[in-house]
């Protein structure tokens, strides 16, 4: 029996419906630390439902190319597992919402010089959406990856009338596009649309500085999962569709979700070069500033007489590699009676649940990761707060200082600690180039040092106590 609307059989239709089923659910569970392994496993198990039932489909014309791309495929992607260092996460988030976004991008083109002269009006609109998204969806995450890496500057890089230049540029792609769906179909034009839309995708990511990437990340997840919706048009395939969209929507759900817990628009995020320009003074404070430095003994003393300790990690502790020393010294406190907990901010590191998989990494319990609204309150009865690497998310001037370009940004509060140790290397600002009144306070200890080698001093000398 086949479906009347698709012409292919029911049974697929239903093994499609079961695959985006798994595929909801899955999403649903990712949500949650406790459940996101689980959530993974069920969205892996949907899209094999649906490459499998692919596969059976009588459109499918040559088998033996598409198992050496699954085998070649399988083969990188098992490695890369392997290999990648979980404070690589960001990276390889990126460069894989890349992928996504140029893979949409090749099926449109094939799809466009296979057809030729036979492309309907309803080929070309999918087609040429397809490419606008596809094509900005890869060079921007490549982009998004180099500065992630290292090989591109990480700070805003503007020019003068930038947003202008991007308006016109996209106006002129527009206008390719119309065109091309108008006349059915001009290569020379389909390929300069193609170039343009990949230098788009550039120019709309560099001038988004490192401050933003956890926002940028996800938006670009957004802009891969809608790509494969309308590859899915492209090539009629429902669960491509459905999967694109579910991809799409989650994207910009947490995009938003990224943007209110910055206190900013996405339009802010994407054309508001934020972190362009750092700031030399220290905002909201006046007259002398005074650093107290501490030894890995005094910080020893402090915290391990102390009741109750929050661990609030940032991108130093995932730079560092320290997430197990961490978890490590919070057993050592917990052995002796402390309270510990964890503060995880929702844009803390490079991406959205960043510091969640360091700290699930080390195999630290669920139940002591706390989000910022779950622990802000918390603060103001807790003895010491150990901040690692975490800068802006901490930096007092959000709440206090209107003209700071984080005000208004929910912070964890550290600063309503009874102690503050502060682990970094220096008193170099955050990605949003603001330097941190909370460096100065008088219950401020910093520890200038490698997160790792801190606390790899910090357990040695606690120990001994």
């Amino acid at each position: 029996m086949e479906s009347p609307v698709l012409g292919i059989p029911a049974y697929f239709l239903v093994a499609y419906l079961v695959a985006a089923v798994l595929f909801i659910i899955g999403l649903m569970r990712l949500s949650s630390p406790a459940t996101a392994r689980k959530g993974n496993l069920l969205a892996a198990t949907g899209m094999l439902i649906a490459i499998v039932v692919t596969l059976l489909l009588k459109e499918v014309l040559n088998y033996t190319m598409i198992l050496i791309g699954i085998a070649i495929g399988g083969a990188i992607g098992g490695v890369v597992a392997r290999i990648v260092k979980m404070t690589a996460m960001p990276q390889m988030v990126a460069i894989y919402n890349g992928f996504g976004g140029g893979a949409s991008l090749l099926i449109a083109v094939a799809v466009f010089f296979s057809l030729g002269k036979g492309l309907t009006l309803e080929d070309s609109i999918t087609i040429v959406i397809t490419v606008l998204i596809g094509a900005v969806t890869f060079s921007g995450s490549m982009i998004a990856f180099g500065k992630l890496q290292g090989l591109v500057k990480a700070r805003p890089i503007t020019y003068p009338l930038q947003n202008i230049s991007n308006l016109v540029i996209f106006l002129a792609i527009l206008g390719m596009m119309v065109y091309l769906v108008v006349t059915a179909g001009s290569i020379p034009i389909f390929i300069i649309l193609i170039a343009v839309t990949l230098v788009l995708g550039v120019l709309l990511v560099i001038p988004i500085g490192g401050a933003d990437m956890p926002v940028v990340i996800s938006l670009l997840n957004s802009y891969s999962g809608l790509a494969g919706a309308a590859a899915g048009f492209v090539l009629g395939n429902m669960f491509l569709i459905i999967s694109g969209a579910l991809v799409g929507a989650a994207g910009f759900i947490l995009t938003r979700i990224m943007c209110k817990a910055m206190h900013r628009s996405i339009g802010n995020v994407i054309f508001g070069a934020f972190g362009a320009v750092a700031t030399g003074a220290v905002a909201g404070v006046e007259g002398e500033r005074i650093v107290r430095e501490a030894t890995a003994e005094d910080v020893a003393t402090l915290i391990g007489y102390a009741k109750s300790v929050i661990f609030v990690p940032g991108y130093g502790l995932a730079s560092a590699q320290a997430q197990h020393q961490v978890a490590e010294l919070a057993s050592i406190l917990e052995k002796r009676g402390t309270d510990v907990k964890y503060a995880i901010h929702p844009v803390a590191g490079r991406m959205p649940g960043h510091m969640n998989v360091l700290l699930a990494e080390a195999n630290v319990p669920y139940d002591k990761l706390y989000d910022l609204d779950d622990i802000n309150a918390d603060f103001e009865r807790t003895d010491v707060a150990v901040v690692i690497g975490a800068n802006d998310v901490t930096n007092p001037v959000a709440r206090n200082v209107p003209d700071s370009p984080l005000y208004g940004m929910p912070i964890l509060n550290v600063d309503k600690t009874k102690s503050v140790v502060i682990i970094k290397r220096s008193l170099s600002p955050g990605f949003a180039g603001i330097d941190n009144p909370l460096f100065y306070m008088e219950k401020t200890m910093m520890f200038f040092r490698d997160g790792k080698q801190a606390l790899i001093q910090i357990i040695d000398e606690i120990k001994n106590i």
